[in-house]
């Protein structure tokens, strides 16, 4: 019998990095998974991996009504939502002088605007279920800064309060709704890539990124996936309102 045996999985970000993982490890447990991205190609590809029944749903994590439909599409598909992952995430390399206004908005849209209506579409499918999990990424960039990462910063620290406050209020009013964030060092996705890429020696950042904390190597998406599953299960049916770190040791310092 699988962990996850039996529930329903919405995660977005599916076509590529975390997400695909977090996907792939739901449905290995048992779970009928929605993977929702803006990438169709990424996503349509995510939901052949996994094959029936698992599903594909194109959704942009800034569109409000996109959440509507995706959430009561995956309860009319499969009768309930269980789990939701909240993996969406992008990353502009730029320090506070050097970051526009348009950057700022654009990362804080997706990174701070998705998983508000993640929650808060969630929240009611869950309520109405009798209760659920909902897992948000966030980063180390939300506990301890970095000067070259001004809007990912503030976008992933408010991931890491939002999720309290969705916390208490799914222990406070009887929801019996737990919501957690997991806050992944670097993490060999094409984000991380796409971070390197922004300095003028991609592969000298890569380098620093590996070095950047005592392991000495950048983490595996599958090292995050473990962990959100043990958040999504009943395993952790105790476990609310924390901030779990898979860094490889980075911020232990």
């Amino acid at each position: 019998m699988g962990r996850v045996d039996g529930k329903v999985a919405i995660v977005t970000g599916a076509a590529s990095g975390i997400g695909r993982a977090c996907a792939q490890r739901l449905a290995a447990e048992g779970a009928r998974v929605v993977a929702a991205d803006r990438d169709e190609a990424g996503g349509e590809q995510t939901a052949m991996l996994l094959g029936p029944p698992h599903l594909f749903a194109a959704l942009d994590v800034t569109d409000e009504a996109g959440w509507a439909r995706v959430v009561d599409d995956t309860v009319r598909a499969f009768g309930r939502l269980d789990i939701l992952v909240n993996g969406a995430g992008v990353g502009v390399v730029a320090d506070l002088e050097h970051t526009t206004l348009a950057q700022w908005r654009f990362v804080n849209a997706v990174n701070s605007d998705g998983v508000f209506l993640g929650c808060r579409e969630a929240f009611r499918a869950m309520r109405a279920a009798g209760g659920g999990s909902i897992v948000n990424i966030s980063s180390v960039a939300g506990l301890v800064g970095d000067g070259d990462l001004a809007a990912y910063c503030a976008s992933k620290g408010a991931v890491r309060l939002l999720t309290k406050s969705v916390a208490l209020s799914g222990a406070r009013r009887g929801a019996n709704i737990r919501c957690n964030s997991v806050h992944p060092g670097f993490i060999a996705t094409p984000m991380v890539d796409a971070l390197a890429a922004g300095y003028p020696d991609p592969a000298a950042a890569r380098e620093r990124l590996a070095n950047a904390n005592p392991v000495r190597r950048i983490g595996e998406p599958d090292d995050v996936a473990h962990l959100v599953l043990y958040l999504a299960s009943d395993e952790s049916k105790f476990v609310t309102g924390a901030e779990l770190v898979v860094d490889g040791g980075a911020t232990a310092r």
